[in-house]
C-alpha cells in the first residue's frame, strides 16, 4: 500500500512535503502585551519543523489589537511585528517545511480591558463583557485590518494564510444565526450572513495570491445554530472565491457541552469535502499514524491537523512512520538516534 500521510501535497505554487499540519494553537506567551513574538516561539515551531511536520501554523494572529483572545496574543496588526514573524518562519523554513499564519479577530470572545466589538451586542456568557455592536465603519475597518494582515505575512515569509473562521470568533459570529442578530444586509439570511467573510475574502486577496484556507467550525451543538446544509453552502461559495482548502474544526460559538472522542471532528471534514467539492484538513483527537493514514486512505480529508498530539510530542510524525513502516528522513544532528 502506497501510504498517503508522507506524500506530498501541492496547493498553487506550494508543495508541502507531507500532510501532516501543525494546527494553530494560543499559546498566550507575547509577555510584551503587544504581540511581538519571543523566544518561546521561535523554540516552540521551529521544534515542530525539525520533527517534520510537513506545515507548520502559527497561532491565531490579531490583525487589531481589540481583536485578541487575551493581551499576550501574537499580532499582525502593526509593521513592527514583521520581524518576529519572520525570525518564527526562518526557523520553520530552516528544516523544509512550509509555514502558515492563522489571521484572527476574537469578536465577543476577546477577553481584554479594553472595548471590545461584535456583529451584535450579545456577550459569549455571563463573565464575559459585553460587545459593541460594529457599525459600518467598524466592519470596514476590520475587513481593511484582514487585507493589513495579508500584506504583513507575505512580507514576512509565510507561505500559506489561514482565515480564523472558528470557535465562536469573529467571522464565526458574522456566519451564525446564534450570533449574528443584525437587519442590515450583514444579517439575516444566509447569503448575508457570509457577507462579512466574502468581503474579507475578496479584500485578503488583494494583497495574497498564494494558497488560502479558511478555519470554520463544522457543527454549533445548539439548536437554531448552522446546519451540515448551511456550512455545504459557505464551503460551496469560499470555493468559488478561490479559497484552497477548508479546514474543519467544530463549537465554540455558545457555550456547549461537548464530549470529544478520537476523530470526533473527521466526519465534518468528511460532508464538506463531498458536499462543496473542496478540499478539506482534518482536526480533533488524531493521534495516531494509522488513524491519520485511514483518513487519507478512504478519501475523507486531503491534510492532517494536529493540535494536542504535537503539544505531547514534537516528533510526531517520526512515531507515526514507525507505525506504518515507513523511513522517514530526519534533521541531521539527530540521526544517531533516528532510525
Amino acid at each position: 500500500m502506497k501510504l498517503k500521510l508522507f506524500e506530498p501535497y501541492t496547493v498553487k505554487n506550494v508543495t508541502l512535503k507531507n500532510r501532516i499540519v501543525m494546527s494553530p494553537m494560543c499559546m498566550y506567551s507575547a509577555y510584551d502585551q503587544d504581540g511581538h513574538a519571543q523566544p518561546f516561539h521561535f523554540a516552540h515551531y521551529e521544534s515542530r519543523a525539525a520533527g517534520q511536520v510537513g506545515l507548520v501554523f502559527t497561532e491565531a494572529t490579531s490583525i487589531l489589537p481589540e481583536g485578541r483572545i487575551s493581551h499576550e496574543d501574537l499580532g499582525i496588526w502593526d509593521d513592527s511585528h514583521i520581524e518576529g514573524l519572520k525570525s518564527i518562519n526562518e526557523g520553520i523554513h530552516r528544516h523544509g517545511a512550509k509555514a502558515g499564519i492563522q489571521l484572527a479577530h476574537a469578536g465577543r470572545k476577546a477577553n481584554l480591558r479594553d472595548e471590545i466589538f461584535a456583529p451584535s451586542a450579545e456577550a459569549f456568557s455571563d463573565a464575559m463583557k459585553v460587545p459593541s455592536e460594529m457599525t459600518k465603519e467598524d466592519i470596514q475597518r476590520t475587513i481593511k485590518s484582514f487585507q493589513k494582515g495579508a500584506a504583513r505575512s507575505k512580507k514576512a515569509g509565510f507561505d500559506i494564510v489561514e482565515l480564523h473562521g472558528a470557535h465562536g470568533y469573529l467571522i464565526n459570529q458574522f456566519l451564525s444565526p446564534l450570533t449574528n442578530k443584525r437587519t442590515d444586509e450583514y444579517g439575516g439570511s444566509r447569503k448575508n450572513r457570509y457577507r462579512f467573510l466574502a468581503d474579507t475574502i475578496t479584500a485578503v486577496q488583494k494583497e495574497w495570491d498564494g494558497p488560502l484556507f479558511v478555519r470554520i467550525s463544522g457543527a454549533e451543538y445548539h439548536e437554531g445554530g448552522n446546519t451540515m446544509e448551511d456550512f455545504v453552502y459557505f464551503s460551496s461559495e469560499m470555493k468559488d472565491q478561490g479559497v484552497d482548502l477548508i479546514d474543519v474544526s467544530s463549537g465554540g460559538v455558545v457555550p456547549a457541552a461537548i464530549e470529544p472522542y478520537p476523530g470526533y471532528q473527521v466526519k465534518f471534514a468528511e460532508q464538506i469535502k463531498e458536499g462543496a467539492k473542496i478540499n478539506t484538513g482534518a482536526v480533533g483527537l488524531i493521534t495516531s499514524g494509522n488513524q491519520a493514514e485511514e483518513i487519507l486512505q478512504n478519501d475523507r480529508a486531503d491534510l492532517i491537523f494536529l493540535a494536542r498530539a504535537l503539544l505531547k510530542n514534537p516528533y510526531w510524525p517520526k512515531q507515526a512512520a514507525d507505525e506504518l513502516g515507513h523511513e522517514l528522513e530526519g534533521p541531521r544532528q539527530y540521526t544517531r538516534a533516528w532510525q
